[in-house]
């Protein structure tokens, strides 16, 4: 299978030769010994690690491996293989927990990338998974040409609306996936006096939506899952000691999971 990614600093198309990938203009990217290729050149990055740290995406792995989030995962994995995709890009994929699945669920029809600007995060996916293409490289601008994906997924992450609208062919479809209003309710009545629900995302500009679906379920989670499952939410800073003193007053915790996934097309396809 032909990758296609375009090189991150020139835009031209990149071609792989042996275990590397080059453009015309004598730009090179080696493929890393786990598969993975970095797309994210030094000048481009805003800090010596950007993304998720290493202690995250630890804490991600070890919640991923309980089967919490599998009903979101199976779901989302039908979603896109209903869409009967050429090529998928995931933005923010992270450790590829839910790339993984859509690749398994597409079983090699499909052309699957991930990208993740952490590279902790994308060495794990590639060591761990080896369907999806994944690199190291920025959602914002993604080493892809234009109109190059089906879908385009925004897992918990940050949405670029110039961007996806780019990657995505005419009849593309954005997915969003994002906290539904209820998600980690009761994590979130242990710091705050005033428990606000998570709305809904905006429409990307550009866009227009078409289906929104909630998927939610209450699981009982172990006292010792739930501190990993804190460690990868944005709220994480505000848990302080005496918080996790309380959550392990108990062994079990009941507790909201509760996902939208929002579908968009764009309003003047090109």
């Amino acid at each position: 299978m032909t990758l296609e990614y375009r090189c991150p600093i020139c835009s031209e198309s990149l071609v792989q030769i042996g275990n590397s990938l080059g453009c015309t203009n004598r730009h090179q990217f080696d493929f890393a010994k786990e598969g993975y290729i970095n797309l994210l050149p030094v000048q481009f990055k805003r800090s010596k690690q950007p993304g998720d740290n290493l202690d995250m995406v630890q804490a991600r792995r070890a919640f991923f491996a309980t089967p919490h989030y599998q009903f979101l995962q199976r779901s989302l994995a039908s979603l896109v293989a209903s869409k009967q995709p050429k090529t998928v890009i995931d933005l923010g994929c992270g450790e590829g927990f839910y790339t993984q699945a859509i690749a398994n669920e597409l079983d090699g029809k499909s052309s699957i990338y991930g990208l993740d600007i952490s590279k902790p995060a994308i060495k794990y996916a590639a060591k761990r998974y080896d369907k999806p293409n994944f690199s190291v490289a920025s959602s914002k601008d993604a080493p892809f040409e234009d109109a190059l994906a089906d879908v385009v997924l925004s897992i918990f992450a940050p949405v670029f609306d110039k961007e996806s609208a780019r990657l995505l062919s005419p009849a593309g479809t954005l997915i969003i996936v994002s906290p539904g209003p209820h998600h980690l309710y009761e994590l979130k009545q242990h710091i705050y006096d005033e428990v606000r629900l998570h709305e809904s995302p905006g429409c990307p500009e550009g866009f227009i939506e078409t289906e929104q679906t909630l998927f939610q379920e209450v699981h009982s989670i172990s006292t010792e899952v739930i501190f990993n499952l804190i460690k990868m939410t944005p709220f994480a800073w505000k848990f302080k000691d005496s918080h996790f003193e309380a959550l392990s007053s108990k062994t079990h915790h009941d507790i909201t999971l509760s996902f939208l996934v929002t579908q968009f097309r764009k309003t003047h396809p090109q």
